[in-house]
């Protein structure tokens, strides 16, 4: 009995060791398969172990902007592609919208479906940032970027009063003092005016007449607001309040305006385009009908293209009552507030008006860079023909006067025109223009 017990004994124990075996090998094959060994890679076993993630689609941005000319859109689809090459995370889907591009726009805006990116000029900022539909960038803004690198005024058009920054400028051009070379020459003037008083001077040495006819002016003018609001401050007017109301008709504003309207009517050594049969500005200058005119940086491609034997070059407006002033035409990047993709929007506008990408798109000259250092690095602040256009960039004043603006320019041109003309004096005018302004705006309100 004893032994057969021995016997039963042994047998369980000798189960037990088999059990107790098989479960030690089970526990060390479970580690060597969650163990990677020396000789395999651990990213092999982790990439057996877990699903990769696909790679992501880029993010589509829209932008939109005006046509331009085909060197000017080959530039910008350039600084397009080299920005997409660097952030290959965003997609750029660009747009040019050729006719009504701000009624588009607008249109776009209302109906929630405007381009996340979009040019806007500084004539038309006023009245979209009021109407809270642009994102502000302030937020945006890292010390890199370097926002002292911008030219003040043009940086300055895109801000709301209480001094949010809602657009990058992109560029712009100022006025400058265009003359003709041989015309100068011949008669006997060696350098362009410095001041106002030189200018009139030497409009009246410039001037050609045949009998009581004139056949070349000194002077080329534009009678119109965008080109003369300049003038108004120069004596301490203002074109409009606080309030937005047009405050034009004061004898300040009327001392600087009568220089334009007294060298036209009284001396007859200056003239509009339409007085000699020609278009604008610098096709007076290219048909020598004008030895001078205030153009901007459009003018140069223009005039090198069309009039090459004229041989022209460029001074900085003469100054005013002792102040220099010229005028500034600019236009911003500026980033849509419904946008549903504002950091890759704020990418897109961070490059192209970087100091990299501006400088591809202002490389050839077509327009000029809002940034100093930018001008300085392409040489423009020391060009022949553009440096006059740089030098004014500081001391600008931007085409732009608030949300009121348009009531305001339609009627000062309609009556200042008037007065150019002779069918009514300057007073007369900018009373009835600054009335009939107020009173358009005052309806509107």
């Amino acid at each position: 009995m004893k032994q057969r017990l021995s016997v039963l004994l042994l047998l369980m124990l000798a189960l037990v060791l088999v059990v107790s075996a098989c479960g030690s090998s089970s526990n060390n094959k479970e580690g060597a398969s969650s163990t990677p060994s020396p000789s395999t890679p651990a990213s092999q076993s982790t990439e057996a172990s877990s699903t990769p993630e696909p790679p992501k689609d880029p993010v589509e941005v829209t932008l939109a902007g005006w046509g331009a000319s085909p060197e000017e859109q080959a530039l910008l689809q350039q600084v397009l592609d080299e920005f997409q090459s660097k952030n290959p995370d965003v997609k750029v889907k660009y747009e040019v919208i050729a006719d009504q591009y701000m009624d588009v726009i607008k249109t776009r805006l209302i109906g929630n479906e405007a381009p996340d990116v979009f040019y806007l000029d500084a004539f038309e900022a006023p009245a979209l940032i009021a109407k809270d539909v642009l994102e502000p960038l302030d937020g945006y803004v890292t010390p890199e970027f370097d926002t002292n690198d911008f030219e003040a005024p043009m940086l300055d058009a895109f801000k709301s009063p209480d001094g949010k920054m809602y657009g990058f400028p992109k560029d712009y051009s100022t006025l400058a003092l265009f003359y003709n070379k041989k015309m100068f020459a011949d008669a006997g003037i060696a350098a362009p005016p410095a001041t106002w008083d030189e200018l009139q001077s030497i409009s009246a040495k410039l001037t050609k007449k045949k009998g009581n006819k004139v056949e070349a002016y000194g002077l080329g003018q534009a009678p119109e607001l965008a080109r003369q609001m300049f003038m108004i401050k120069a004596f301490g007017g203002k074109l409009a309040d606080d309030q937005g109301m047009a405050s034009f008709a004061t004898p300040e504003a009327e001392k600087g305006l009568a220089l334009v309207v007294d060298q036209h009517n009284v001396a007859k050594t200056a003239g509009q385009p339409s007085d000699v049969g020609a278009g604008w500005g610098g096709e007076m200058l290219g048909q020598q009908k004008a030895a001078m005119v205030l153009e901007g940086n459009w003018a140069i491609p223009y005039l090198q293209s069309n009039f090459k034997d004229v041989d022209f070059a460029t001074a900085e407006v003469p100054s005013v009552n002792g102040q220099k002033g010229t005028m500034a035409f600019t236009v911003a990047y500026v980033m849509n507030k419904s946008s549903e993709k504002k950091e890759a929007a704020w990418k897109l506008i961070s490059y192209l008006t970087g100091k990299e990408g501006m400088k591809t798109w202002t490389s050839k000259g077509f327009a000029l860079p809002t940034r100093k250092s930018v001008a300085a690095e392409l040489g423009f602040d020391k060009d022949p023909l553009r440096g006059a256009l740089v030098a004014g960039a500081s001391y600008a004043t931007p085409w732009q006067a608030g949300t009121t603006l348009p009531t305001i320019m339609n009627n000062f041109n309609n009556q200042f025109v008037a007065a150019y003309t002779g069918q009514s004096s300057l007073t007369d005018a900018l009373k009835k223009g600054q009335e009939t302004a107020n009173k358009e705006i005052k309806a509107a309100q």
